[in-house]
C-alpha cells in the first residue's frame, strides 16, 4: 500500500512540478518542447504550454521525491521523464484532433501520463498490474475532481 501512495505522490509531482515552475520562474527556461513547429497538418505538435522547463522540473522532482523514499534517483527520474512523455502524447493526440491546449479531453488528459510511468514500476518494481490499475485510476479521478478546484483557486491556467 505504501508504495502505491508513492507512486501516485510521484505522478502528482510530474504533473504538479511544471505548473508550480511556471508561476515562480515565469518566462525563464519556456521555450517550447516542439521549437515552436507545426506538424503536417498545420497544427502545432505540442503547443507552447510543453516547455523544457517542465521537463526538467517534472524529471527532477520525481527523482529527488524518489531518492528521499529510497525508491532510487533514477528510478525516479525516468518516472518523471515517462510521466511527461505521456502527457506530451496526450497533448499530440488532442492537437491532431484538433483540440486547444486549454480543451478538456477526460481520460486522454490523465491516462498516458499515469500509465506510462506505472508500467515501469510494474518492471522496476515489480508492482502487480493490479496495484498499476489502482493508481492509474484513482490518479485519473483525482485529477478529474481537483482540477477545476485548482483553476477556481489560482493554480491552474485552465480548468481541465
Amino acid at each position: 500500500m505504501l508504495i502505491s501512495m508513492e507512486l501516485f505522490v510521484m505522478l502528482v509531482l510530474a504533473n504538479g512540478a511544471p505548473v508550480v515552475a511556471a508561476g515562480l520562474l515565469k518566462g525563464l527556461w519556456s521555450a517550447p518542447v516542439d521549437g515552436g513547429r507545426l506538424w503536417k497538418d498545420g497544427r502545432p505538435i505540442l503547443g507552447n504550454s510543453k516547455t523544457w522547463r517542465g521537463v526538467v522540473s517534472g524529471t527532477l522532482v520525481c527523482g529527488l521525491f524518489s531518492l528521499i523514499t529510497g525508491l532510487g534517483f533514477t528510478f525516479g527520474m525516468v518516472f518523471g521523464v515517462l510521466g511527461l512523455i505521456g502527457d506530451m502524447l496526450s497533448s499530440f493526440i488532442k492537437r491532431r484532433l484538433g483540440l486547444a491546449s486549454s480543451a478538456r479531453a477526460v481520460g486522454l488528459d490523465q491516462i498516458p501520463e499515469a500509465l506510462l510511468p506505472m508500467l515501469l514500476a510494474m518492471w522496476w518494481l515489480s508492482v502487480s498490474g493490479w496495484v498499476v490499475l489502482g493508481v492509474v485510476v484513482f490518479f485519473t479521478l483525482s485529477n478529474i475532481l481537483a482540477s477545476p478546484l485548482l483553476y477556481r483557486i489560482g493554480i491552474r491556467r485552465h480548468p481541465h
